[in-house]
């Protein structure tokens, strides 16, 4: 059972909380995180991509010559796909790319990520962050102090302030708990839970193993 400290926004520790091994300490297999990285990457593809098949490229009603005696290759269409501006044999059609991960592998998946981040000590726990305008530079400054480059916050509650203060900082994502995804997790190399947000995926996540 880990026990992590937690830090104000000026990365003074003022208390430690207990994570649960079930979710925090698990073990990682990266076909799991592969698997539902790559179907939450295909759901997102429009798959609205498509060419001109021979039913669909106007013209070539009329056979554009006799089929015997000119000498020439039978031809029953100037828009075969052999001609120029006729059809495109085997092109993309409009199409879904999304497959189905079940629900309990995408639980799992998500354990995993916050278990890699917790082990490789690149999870930090922060009681809040107190932002009374919308500013980026105060913001900034607040990353500074806690020496976050690249990283992942996840609020308990929408926080206004902060999510309009960070919008324009690279890097840095600022979501909901209930937001959280296994691909963010992976792409930040640092994860920032507020103290508020831990109890709330702790309880998603351990509802979510229950019966494996």
């Amino acid at each position: 059972m880990a026990v992590v400290k937690v830090y104000d926004q000026t990365k003074a520790p003022v208390g430690e909380v207990t994570l649960a091994p079930e979710v925090f300490e698990v073990e990682v297999r990266p076909e799991i995180l592969h698997l539902v990285v790559r179907a939450q990457m295909a759901a997102k593809r429009a798959g609205t991509h498509a060419t001109k098949t021979r039913s669909f490229v106007s013209g070539g009603g009329k056979k554009p010559w006799r089929q015997k005696g000119t000498g020439r290759a039978r031809c029953g269409s100037n828009r075969s796909p052999v001609w120029r501006h006729g059809a495109v044999v085997h092109g993309p059609q409009p199409r879904k790319y999304d497959f189905k991960v079940n629900k309990k592998v995408r639980g799992l998946a998500m354990r995993m990520a916050l278990s890699a981040r917790l082990k490789d000590e690149s999870l930090l726990v922060l009681n809040t962050i107190d932002l009374p305008e919308i500013r980026t530079k105060n913001f900034s400054q607040i990353l500074g102090t806690l020496e976050l480059k690249k990283c992942l916050i996840v609020l308990g509650k929408e926080d206004n302030n902060l999510a309009l203060s960070a919008r324009n900082i690279p890097g840095v994502t600022v979501v909901t708990q209930e937001r959280l995804n296994v691909r963010d997790i992976l792409v930040h190399p640092q994860l920032v839970l507020l103290q508020d947000a831990v109890s709330l995926v702790e309880s998603r996540f351990l509802a979510e193993g229950q019966g494996e």
